[in-house]
């Protein structure tokens, strides 16, 4: 045991002893017995595997590192010990993760240190305005997709600053906890080793949102969907190796039924090198699948729609036949047409097409008609399909709350560049 009055001294001894191995390019140090210590040095989707020394590792050594590791996170306020099992550790030790690996768990003794190089705001993505928007006002169910080393753990917590920021209450629920964030973020861990009960007790401190590091098992991924059905707004970071995979991990063996999928996720970000690469979003409709034929309306059925954000075409759909859930590419893409009809009607008749324009903010939908078409019910249409009838009013414009259906099925069309019409009503 370290005697306590060196406490400082034995912390800095230690943590500069291990931190010796990394420089300003330094990701992360790969330690393992009986070889030469190596580093990733670059950043996210640009780095290589170097060696630090020709000198091979001894296993005394390794364990002499692996005890001042462990004794420096008992002490030091900063750091703690997240994992400690036989054979296996790991270490929040200051900004550095460390994972500890040796017999039996592993065939030799191995360090891992990762230590984030990069910390950004969500300003430095060079967001579009219309992603910015849908953050800010639409987007609730996200999830950040990308290959280990993508950098998407770091666009997480640019994320969750930028809700906390923006007067949420943001929490994290992490194993490890690592992310780096701002000191008004509380980070939560498992508690007695379950994400679930340490969901159970988030909701009881009331969060606008959660940064969910990572999604792995199906407790993982039906937490998030519990709390995203008690309201919460949920970021979940996923590895995968793309947005339609990340889709797919949630659908695998049931995790969330098919009617559940949008409600629980509605935008995935994918990841590539540091950067938002692809932008997906997912809508619910009843409608034919895709090559399936026009005109066989009996099997019409609920169809999730992945559309890419930016242009809106229609990527991919899923639904169930055959009592299997299907992902099926639309080949080539479905492009919408991109326009918004206005026809001015010559009187007031029934069935006669009313010119609007539909804006949305984070609380409501408005449709603009105009004061000439005031107290006119008016039926609201997306590329012809009916989607509501609503009253205009003395100042010309209906407003609808976008937590209703009507209203998160509208901004959906929206969202989806489809063609918004209108008419008077019968």
């Amino acid at each position: 045991m370290t005697d306590t009055s060196n406490e400082d001294e034995f912390e800095t001894e230690e943590i500069v002893k291990l931190e010796a191995f990394f420089d300003d390019h330094t990701m992360s140090v790969h330690l393992v017995e009986n070889n030469p210590p190596r580093a990733k040095r670059g950043e996210p989707g640009n780095w290589e595997l170097v060696a630090l020394s020709d000198r091979l590792l001894t296993c005394e050594e390794m364990e002499i590192l692996a005890e001042a590791i462990m004794e420096s996170a008992r002490y030091d306020k900063a750091s703690f010990i997240e994992i400690e099992e036989h054979g296996a550790a790991v270490v929040q030790l200051r900004n550095l993760r460390i994972a500890i690996a040796r017999p039996p768990f592993a065939d030799k003794m191995e360090i891992s240190a990762i230590r984030p190089i990069t910390k950004l705001n969500i300003e430095d993505y060079k967001l579009s305005p219309k992603l910015m928007k849908r953050l800010e006002t639409r987007a609730e169910g996200i999830l950040v997709s990308g290959s280990p080393g993508s950098g998407k753990s770091t666009f997480a917590a640019a994320l969750a600053e930028f809700y906390s920021k923006k007067g949420n209450v943001v929490k994290t629920l992490e194993q490890p906890r690592d992310l780096q964030v701002t000191e008004d973020i509380v980070q939560y861990s498992p508690l007695d080793g379950s994400m679930e009960k340490a969901a159970d007790i988030l909701l009881l401190v009331r969060p606008d949102y959660v940064i969910y590091d990572e999604l792995r098992k199906n407790a993982d991924f039906q937490a998030y969907s519990d709390l995203r059905s008690a309201g919460v707004g949920m970021v979940g970071v996923v590895h995968a190796g793309s947005a339609i995979d990340a889709v797919q991990r949630l659908i695998l063996g049931g995790r969330i039924e098919l009617g559940q999928l949008p409600s629980t996720v509605d935008t995935v970000l994918h990841i590539e090198a540091g950067r938002v690469a692809k932008i997906s979003s997912l809508t619910l409709k009843v409608k034919l699948p895709t090559g399936m034929g026009g005109s066989q309306r009996d099997l019409a059925r609920p169809v999730i729609e992945i559309r890419d954000f930016d242009v809106g075409v229609l990527e991919h759909e899923i639904f169930s036949f055959g009592g299997e859930k299907i992902i099926v590419p639309v080949r080539g893409g479905m492009r919408p047409e991109v326009r918004l009809r206005r026809r001015s009607p010559r009187r007031g008749a029934p069935g006669q097409s009313v010119p609007i324009s539909v804006t949305y903010s984070k609380k409501k939908v408005t449709i603009t008609a105009g004061r000439k078409f005031a107290k006119m019910r008016i039926e609201v249409f997306a590329d012809d399909h009916y989607l509501l009838t609503t009253v205009i009013g003395r100042n010309g414009e209906s407003s609808i709350r976008i937590k209703t259906r009507q209203g998160g099925t509208l901004v959906d069309a929206l969202e989806g560049n489809s063609v918004i019409t209108a008419k008077i009503a019968e």
